[in-house]
């Protein structure tokens, strides 16, 4: 069966074909489910506006337009409404606060920016700086134990350059982490097909180590991102090959304040 809970939409300004397109998309490919997980409209205080997410104002039409995609194709796909988001600690309550009134199903986390977006630093730029790898996995740690996210999308998206030693060890901590709190571990297509730094071979080997299990995650941003040719026997050879277990249904977690 195939599934996918990890695509874009227009509104996050850096994908493309609407809603309807991915569905017809997915279906044509075979899925039985798709869910989607554009960037989650984080209401910053001062009013600032991200180059890379919804807007808030936005979140109302995201919401309506996918339940009504999902009566309409009742019977021939699943579609699911989520959002993918990044834990924010000193925003993330009034993420949440923002999020409460609409009917979506589930947050994946994916943790693009340290701290926050406007002050802080974008993980997947290369770094030999220990301090960025520990912040990584402790904002990591605390999203996981929150308790609010279906799985971890890309979690290997910290481009560290320094001793293997030092982040494997940081990793190994996570995984376990994740393992603890029975947060699935997303191997990313996306970034498989197109050649990016993740997935890494050795975060991989220490979520074997580890025994965590695995989701695989198209990150579509256009509609080919649903049809990959043979991305994702790639990357079944490489989990059997490691021992990881693949789960195609995760349990949807509807955070709650």
């Amino acid at each position: 069966m195939k599934t996918n809970y990890h695509t874009h939409t227009p509104r996050c300004n850096h994908a493309i074909h609407d809603e309807r397109a991915y569905v017809e998309t997915a279906l044509a490919a075979g899925f039985k489910i798709l869910g989607f997980a554009d960037h989650v409209p984080y209401p910053y205080e001062d009013g600032y506006v991200s180059p890379m997410r919804m807007r808030p104002d936005e979140t109302a039409d995201y919401v309506d337009t996918l339940n009504a995609l999902k009566h309409e194709y009742r019977g021939e796909i699943d579609i699911h409404v989520g959002f993918e988001a990044e834990y924010f600690p000193a925003l993330f309550d009034r993420l949440l606060e923002h999020l409460e009134p609409y009917d979506y199903e589930y947050l994946i986390l994916g943790q693009h920016y340290n701290t926050d977006e406007r002050t802080g630093s974008y993980n997947g730029v290369p770094t030999a700086d220990r301090a960025a790898l520990d912040t990584y996995v402790d904002e990591c740690c605390r999203a996981l134990n929150t308790g609010a996210f279906t799985y971890f999308a890309h979690p290997d998206l910290l481009r560290f350059t320094g001793d293997e030693s030092i982040y494997r060890a940081a990793v190994r901590a996570l995984c376990r982490e994740a393992k603890s709190c029975g947060v699935p571990l997303e191997y990313n297509l996306l970034g498989l097909h197109t050649g990016r730094h993740y997935p890494q071979r050795a975060f991989w080997e220490e979520a074997a180590a580890v025994g965590n299990k695995v989701i695989m995650g198209w990150d579509a941003h256009q509609t080919e991102g649903l049809t990959i040719p043979d991305t994702e026997a790639r990357a079944e050879t490489t989990l059997c090959e490691l021992g990881l277990t693949r789960i195609k249904t995760p349990t949807l977690i509807r955070p709650r304040r």
